[in-house]
């Protein structure tokens, strides 16, 4: 009986797999005991100036104004099947409104980099969803919320760096 209240007070229908959250690494003790980088603070070594930073281990984008690089929006992403290379990129181009390399169509594609024959871009669904990448398919496709695709979208123009780090 307590089983089925308890059901009840936190609903009984889970989230669909297309609504899962991006997955953000929680800090953990490293050798010794120290205090690892939480995910939400800026990887060292992550550039200097005006910046985007994406971190591959922790699939996070900081936006970097560039005074103090002190981030000021940070937010976890879903990657694609492909990632792009560690090193620094250049945003390359900015479409509003495309069908992605999975056939999901997408809104506020930011391009910077080509990896694996799959040219590597920040998007989000037009419908906000933000799945997996499909089985099979190689896609460069690096999926934000809605809400963090217009930060990025009004933070970039092409050329703006793009820091892409383990």
């Amino acid at each position: 009986m307590v089983a089925v209240l308890a059901m009840q007070a936190e609903g009984s229908t889970p989230e669909p797999t297309a609504r899962k959250e991006p997955r953000a690494k929680a800090s953990t003790p490293g050798p010794g005991g120290e205090k690892r980088e939480t995910p939400h603070l800026l990887p060292k070594e992550s550039g200097e100036g005006k910046r985007v930073v994406y971190s591959l281990g922790r699939d996070r984008v900081w936006l970097v104004g560039g005074s103090g690089d002190k981030p000021f929006d940070t937010f976890a992403v879903w990657p694609g099947s492909v990632r792009p290379g560690v090193g620094e990129h250049k945003v390359t181009g900015l479409r509003d409104a495309i069908v992605g390399s999975d056939g999901i169509p997408v809104v506020r594609v930011v391009y910077f980099s080509r990896a694996g024959g799959s040219a590597a871009a920040f998007s989000a669904a037009r419908d906000g969803a933000s799945p997996e990448p499909v089985p099979g398919k190689n896609t460069g496709a690096i999926r934000l919320r809605t809400d963090d695709s217009k930060s990025l979208w009004g933070f970039v123009k092409v050329g703006t760096d793009v820091v892409v780090v383990r």
